[in-house]
C-alpha cells in the first residue's frame, strides 16, 4: 500500500472584511439574480396580473358547472370542511388569503364533529363582457341559508375567482 504525502492547506479566512462608514451606507445597486442553470425573476409580484393571459369565452368550458363545484367547494373551506389549498389554483392571491383566513378561525371555533354538508341550492350566471362571468349562488350551510357572489375572468385558459362576497 502507497501513501500520499499529507497537502496542508491554509484556513480559510472566517472574518468578514472591514469596510468603511462610506461602504457601508453607500447605496447598493442591486443586480438580477439568476442561477447558473435557472434564470428566474423575482420582480413578479403575485398581485401582479401583467404576466396573465386573458382567454376568450369560446375558449373556455361552460361557466356554469364549474360555478357550482366552486361555491361547493368555497363553502366548504369556509366552514373547514376542506383544506384551503385545494383552491389555490382557481382563485387569485387576494381571495385565496382571505378565504384561508376564514378556513383558520372556522376551525378554532368549531371543533371536529358531525356536520352536515354544505349544499348547493341555485346558480345563476350573467355575462358581462367576454371572458368575464358574474355569478351568485344560493347555498344551504349547517341548516342556514347564505348566498355567495362572484366574479370569475378567465386567465390562461380556465375561470379564475378574482372577486368574492359571501353573504
Amino acid at each position: 500500500m502507497t501513501t500520499r504525502p499529507v497537502l496542508v492547506r491554509p484556513v480559510p479566512a472566517t472574518e468578514p472584511p472591514v469596510i468603511s462608514a462610506e461602504e457601508a451606507y453607500r447605496p447598493v445597486v442591486a443586480q438580477p439574480y439568476t442561477q447558473a442553470a435557472l434564470a428566474l425573476d423575482f420582480t413578479y409580484s403575485p398581485g401582479d396580473d401583467s404576466a396573465r393571459r386573458l382567454t376568450r369565452r369560446s375558449k373556455l368550458p361552460d361557466p356554469l358547472p364549474f360555478v357550482a363545484k366552486i361555491a361547493q367547494a368555497i363553502v366548504e373551506v369556509i366552514t373547514a370542511q376542506r383544506p384551503a389549498p385545494q383552491l389555490i389554483r382557481h382563485t387569485s392571491p387576494a381571495i385565496y388569503s382571505g378565504l384561508a383566513r376564514r378556513a383558520l378561525v372556522a376551525a378554532k371555533r368549531r371543533p371536529g364533529g358531525a356536520r352536515r354538508p354544505a349544499m348547493v341550492r341555485r346558480v345563476r350566471i350573467c355575462e358581462p363582457a367576454d371572458g368575464i362571468v358574474e355569478a351568485c349562488a344560493v347555498v344551504v350551510v349547517h341548516g342556514r341559508v347564505r348566498a355567495l357572489a362572484l366574479r370569475l375572468e378567465g386567465l390562461d385558459g380556465r375561470w379564475l375567482v378574482t372577486q368574492l362576497t359571501v353573504g
